[in-house]
């Protein structure tokens, strides 16, 4: 089953509006509707993920200063692990044409760079550095009892809205 891209809102005299707005679609998006228990699957998952992440001190604010004091390996090899199984597991993707558990086609698109990303990643990644916490963690120190990470994922929440307010005005 293809999926159809809904068309973007035509902005007259905004072409670039109309070009990042292309980068926001989500292609892959499924067109199927489900019953809205159907995302249980997503926290079980979401809860197994913070249980390894705990149990491999992802979450450590130790292990993550460790890595970008250069003393420890430990975070890279995490890191670099999680970039070979993603390239393994796209080209397995594109070597045998799989699909989703519902049939529906995976497709990849070319993405391209803009020096906003070195601005947006720099930021990234001393707020990572500072709070010792990215996204995905953010959840799992919470749940170990961590309680002021929540600031850190309140700033995170605040500085994602400032992004999509700001966007218009910001170097891309």
């Amino acid at each position: 089953m293809q999926t159809t891209i809904q068309p973007v809102k035509q902005v007259p005299g905004n072409a670039d509006f109309e070009v990042r707005s292309l980068d926001t679609i989500c292609i892959n998006e499924s067109v199927q509707r489900h019953p809205w228990w159907y995302n249980f699957k997503y926290l079980a998952v979401g809860i197994v993920f913070g249980v390894v992440f705990i149990k491999a001190e992802i979450i450590s604010w130790f292990r993550i200063q460790e890595m970008f004091r250069l003393q420890s390996f430990h975070m890279y090899g995490v890191i670099g692990t999680a970039v070979l199984v993603g390239m393994i597991s796209v080209w397995l993707i594109r070597r045998f044409n799989i699909k989703t558990i519902h049939g529906e086609e995976i497709t990849f698109h070319p993405k391209k760079f803009n020096r906003g990303q070195v601005y947006g990643g720099l930021l990234f990644g001393a707020g990572w550095a500072l709070t010792g916490a990215c996204p995905g963690p953010l959840f799992a120190q919470i749940g170990t009892g961590a309680l002021v990470v929540g600031v850190v994922l309140l700033s995170a929440v605040a500085g994602t809205w400032m992004y999509g307010y700001f966007r218009e005005k910001l170097p891309h």
